[in-house]
């Protein structure tokens, strides 16, 4: 009671600040600027782009260019402009965080679903962001995940054991605001076909988890447009598939939601000896077919793949000491209870699921960058930098891994004639960085500037952002301390 007091007495110190730093002209030119435009073209050197009430109105060489009289001119000399990243899975549940999303140029975000209270905050943020309120990234939302019954379902789910349920809660969710289903792992196969029947009918994309007693080919054939986190992938290219399958039902049954993890990295480690690259070209080609994205999460599984020496990463001093707190029981939690074959030699697991999105992505499934803030452990904003890299490392070119967090989220969700790229006409939500990311992926963490609903924080604002954050860390501690 008394945090969320001090909290509210910030606030309007918080809003002050953000009023002063973001200046919002009608005209905006940045000149002289290298464009990496994420079309898949090579960079632009010395082009000038003029934005005028959020849209790109020009986008020409520097020398063909007047600037409109009243511009607001920045100098973009040495400097590269990406189009605005995106996070695509993501876990909005701190006003914070919206903050650290922006101060690393992620003008975008995916929640991917929670409580019922987190749902109506994230809609509240929403609106004023939209209103221009409140600075942060646009935002698509799930509302409240759809799993199983109770007995065995995700905490705060929708929670449903029949088809009838599964309709129902299609609607509910619809009527509340939701932009598209988030389906979880303990989804009995009647229900979740259902839900797909409805969300279809009703108009919206349902994605998430393949659920256990649903199979990968299943889910793509009944159209979930995206696979978080490789689940199910794994089983489905092993010729023990079936197996492998009844084994993880089987400990979801005995012992409900809490081995979720659990049975799928069982389900992954007991594939590694199994694995059919004929099935598995047959089914990326099937993925392909459908327009089934993978979203890997490749940086929630490096952390996990570590339990024992991770450390607090970058950025992590942003968060509460409850978040870190959070994190540090979460960590000692799944020492004792991950599959004792996963423990003995966890990173074999990881360059397996960097090799699979490669695979992936070669053979031309589409693959999103999205990191499951703020999960184990994964700060918001920073580590969609270091989801890029790890998409690098997986096989990804640079190209592809920029194109994963820009050009390929607008094309997911059939927006790409609005967003995605650097294109006139386009929504000019922009990232300004002080090196080529195409040169070393890393350098997207080198911002300078982001443009987004119209406004442009420069290098310094994005400081003042940040100083915010880590103040009301600083007060929260100092006020916990007092006696």
């Amino acid at each position: 009671m008394i945090r969320t007091l001090l909290w509210y007495l910030l606030l309007p110190i918080v809003l002050l600040s953000n009023e002063q730093v973001t200046d919002r002209p009608r005209i905006i030119a940045v000149t002289h600027v290298t464009v990496i435009d994420a079309t898949g073209a090579a960079p632009k050197p010395d082009m000038t782009v003029v934005i005028v009430n959020e849209r790109i109105s020009q986008l020409s060489p520097s020398k063909q260019i007047n600037i409109p009289d009243g511009a607001h001119v920045i100098d973009g000399r040495e400097k590269f402009l990406i189009p605005g990243l995106w996070d695509m899975h993501a876990h909005i549940s701190d006003k914070t965080y919206l903050s650290l999303l922006i101060a690393n140029g992620v003008t975008g975000v995916r929640d991917m679903g929670g409580s019922p209270d987190e749902f109506q905050q994230l809609q509240r943020w929403r609106r004023e962001i939209a209103d221009r309120i409140r600075i942060g990234p646009r935002i698509l939302m799930a509302g409240i995940h759809v799993d199983g019954p109770k007995q065995i379902g995700r905490p705060y789910s929708l929670n449903v054991g029949t088809g009838d349920e599964a309709r129902r809660a299609v609607n509910t969710l619809k009527r509340s605001g939701a932009d598209f289903i988030k389906v979880y792992s303990m989804l009995p196969r009647d229900a979740y076909l259902a839900l797909a029947e409805e969300a279809r009918q009703q108009g919206l994309l349902f994605a998430g988890h393949v659920p256990f007693q649903v199979s990968v080919v299943e889910a793509s054939d009944v159209g979930q447009k995206s696979i978080e986190h490789l689940f199910g992938m794994f089983a489905a290219c092993s010729v023990n598939e079936s197996a492998l399958r009844d084994q993880a039902i089987a400990l979801i049954n005995r012992d409900g939601f809490a081995a979720f993890v659990r049975a799928e990295l069982q389900a992954q480690m007991r594939s590694l000896n199994s694995y059919d690259r004929k099935k598995a070209t047959a089914l990326f080609a099937r993925l392909v077919k459908n327009g089934t994205w993978q979203v890997p999460t490749l940086v929630g599984w490096r952390n996990l793949s570590s339990p024992e020496d991770f450390q607090l990463p970058r950025g992590g001093k942003y968060l509460s000491s409850e978040k870190r707190e959070a994190w540090e029981k979460q960590r000692t939690g799944l020492l004792s209870s991950l599959p004792t074959e996963y423990l003995k030699k966890p990173e074999r697991l990881f360059d397996k699921q960097l090799e699979l999105v490669g695979a992936m992505h070669r053979a031309g499934v589409g693959i999103l960058a999205g990191t499951d803030t703020a999960t184990l452990y994964v700060v918001p904003g920073f580590s969609l930098h270091e989801e890029l890299t790890l998409l690098v490392k997986a096989g990804l070119s640079p190209m592809a891994a920029l194109q994963a967090a820009t050009r390929n989220p607008a094309q997911y969700l059939g927006k790409l004639e609005v967003f995605g790229t650097i294109e006139a006409g386009k929504i000019a939500d922009m990232v300004l960085l002080e090196a080529n990311p195409l040169e070393n992926i890393g350098y997207t963490q080198r911002v300078a500037g982001v443009f987004v609903n119209g406004y442009f924080l420069s290098k310094a604002d994005l400081r003042i952002l940040l100083d915010e954050v880590e103040s009301s860390v600083r007060h929260e501690k100092r006020f916990e301390q007092t006696p």
